[in-house]
């Protein structure tokens, strides 16, 4: 258990399930991020409503900008839960990709009901 311990120690401490989520949804979204800027390949999973050239390096890097955004807005909020303003936010990098993803799906459609999609909508939703 002792080398477990600086890893629990960096974990937020505040009680509640939430600060863990926020932190897990914050290193996913770095994950995101590195990985649309090294290769277009996920995001053209993506949007698959539309031809796969339309997804360049330029949308791609500018999502990745949005977000690595919203990962430390998250990140923060893991640790500073509490915080009304941290956690509105949060609260808002949620409702931002949420809006982003329906629209895709429901008024753009340049998305399709598939797991890259309905990923992100769960988590933001």
């Amino acid at each position: 258990m002792a080398s477990y311990q600086p890893f629990l120690e960096a974990l937020p401490q505040t009680e509640g399930l939430l600060p863990t989520w926020q932190l897990i949804v914050a290193s996913m979204a770095i994950f995101n991020t590195v990985q649309n800027f090294a290769t277009l390949k996920l995001t053209r999973r993506l949007y698959i409503g539309v031809a796969p050239t339309s997804i360049t390096g330029l949308q791609a890097r500018t999502f990745a900008a949005w977000t690595l955004t919203a990962a430390v807005v998250r990140g923060y909020a893991a640790y500073n839960i509490h915080s009304k303003v941290v956690y509105d936010m949060a609260l808002f990098t949620y409702l931002i990709a949420f809006g982003h993803f329906t629209s895709e799906l429901f008024i753009f459609r340049t998305a399709k009901f598939n797991v890259p999609v309905l990923s992100p909508v769960i988590v933001s939703s």
